[in-house]
């Protein structure tokens, strides 16, 4: 009897013991005896940490040296792609601590544009319809660039770099839907309701990219800015480029800030984003309609893969009631159209 419970007790040596208990308690438990785990990943934690202070402090961050903190500004919410990567590499190193440091960017981020990229603002109805677009000098086909912005039936439609030479074609294929326009230098207004009081406006450039008119809406007088603001480049020996820029938004926030008029739309190509510190003499006294109303980031440039808006709608005594892009076009640039009430 002793020796037949022997063979059946006995193990095999090729036999193992069976594993109790579900995977994720198994994972458990084996982190809870990994002593190493809040000691690894202390650099991938300090980046977490140094990512978080650059986001909320970025206006800190000093322009002297290549325009550093306005490039920053420019692309200031693609910092949140670094999140995944930190969290993928703490989950590789299987990190306690670059796990837990990672709370702080995320709420950050969250803090910062949590507003824009999951809260629909939008409404429906407004007074008044407005449109910008940069058409680009290049275009190669300018009528149907028309075409694809009067569809919008926007009822008032400005364009930035206009050549010289493809201005009759634009006044061409939008006089069916725009009675009133006018253009000054590379930028332009075209608008169902009457124009008045237009001039161009100086933004210190020797040449005319902006220009101030009276819009006379069924709901009242509206003055209509449209502004090109100098392009930026990134160069690698000077960095931002973007002295030019930063002159001509002081010149454009000066004009608009002794505008008489109490309704003020700011329609244009500024060349650089909400979050920019050089355009603080435009951006200070005047309320983005995608920032109000809007739903989502709405970038606009490049066409081909939005990177950021720079084609802004800007307004001042009116209430932005929806924000959002259209559908690409010839050019470059997504146009931007918004809703407004008076």
């Amino acid at each position: 009897m002793a020796q037949a419970y022997t063979q059946e007790t006995a193990q095999h040596p090729g036999d193992a013991p069976r594993p109790t208990g579900s995977r994720v308690r198994r994972l458990l438990d084996g982190l809870r005896r990994d002593r190493g785990i809040w000691r690894r990943g202390l650099v991938l934690a300090a980046i977490a940490v140094v990512l978080a202070l650059v986001m909320i402090f970025h206006a800190e961050i000093p322009n002297r040296v290549g325009n550093l903190g306005s490039l920053l500004e420019t692309f200031l919410p693609w910092l949140g792609l670094l999140v995944p990567v930190l969290l993928v590499l703490a989950l590789v190193r299987r990190s306690a601590s670059a796990l837990l440091a990672l709370v702080l960017p995320v709420s950050v981020w969250l803090n910062l544009f949590g507003g824009l990229m999951f809260a629909d603002k939008s409404g429906s109805g407004g007074d008044l319809t407005v449109v910008t677009h940069n058409v680009n000098a290049d275009n190669p086909d300018p009528a149907a660039t028309a075409k694809d912005v009067a569809a919008s039936d926007a009822d008032v439609v400005a364009l930035e770099e206009l050549k010289s030479a493809a201005v009759p074609t634009y006044a061409r294929a939008l006089a069916g839907t725009y009675r009133y326009h006018t253009v000054q230098g590379t930028v332009g207004v075209w608008s169902k309701y009457p124009l008045s009081g237009t001039k161009p406006v100086d933004i210190k450039l020797g040449w005319t990219r902006a220009l101030r008119t009276t819009v006379a809406a069924p709901g009242g007088r509206v003055a209509v800015y449209v502004a090109h603001l100098p392009s930026v480049r990134v160069k690698f020996n000077s960095g931002f480029t973007a002295g030019q820029r930063d002159d001509s938004a002081d010149a454009l926030g000066a004009a608009i800030a002794h505008e008489p008029i109490r309704r003020v739309i700011l329609l244009g190509d500024l060349n650089g984003t909400m979050n920019d510190r050089a355009l603080a003499p435009v951006t200070s006294q005047m309320r983005s309609a995608q920032g109000a109303a809007g739903d989502g980031f709405g970038f606009s440039w490049p066409a081909s893969f939005p990177m950021a808006r720079i084609d802004q709608i800007m307004v001042r005594g009116v209430a932005p009631v929806s924000a959002w892009t259209l559908p690409r076009t010839g050019s470059d640039h997504l146009p931007v159209a918004a809703s407004v009430k008076f």
